[in-house]
């Protein structure tokens, strides 16, 4: 399946990668190719293979849920872009310039 150069901007824009016209062009090609790979594997006869979660029989190996030492609101928000009080600034989502935190 041929994505469209359109295509590969738009899914370059929802993941927030802002890609020159030559890294699009190499995107495109390289998620084509993959696309085309997930079609083949589509076409293969599973009949008689029954679904898994896992290749290996696995148990649930969870750890223990013990609280842990947590960071400090400074320390959690040391590199974030957008600070707001003690919360991470995030663009908002609705039509406003400005930045909310929750």
């Amino acid at each position: 399946m041929a994505l469209t150069f359109d295509e590969v901007r738009k899914v370059a824009k929802l993941a927030r990668l802002e890609l020159s016209d030559a890294d699009l062009a190499t995107m495109q090609q390289q998620l084509s190719a993959i696309l085309d790979y997930v079609g083949q594997l589509g076409e293969l006869n599973t009949d008689g293979v029954e679904p898994l979660a896992h290749p290996l029989p696995v148990s649930n190996v969870f750890r223990d849920d013990e609280p842990g030492v947590c960071l400090t609101p400074d320390e959690a928000l040391a590199n974030a872009p957008l600070r707001l009080a003690d919360f991470f600034g995030v663009p908002a989502v609705f039509d406003t310039d400005e930045p909310v935190s929750h």
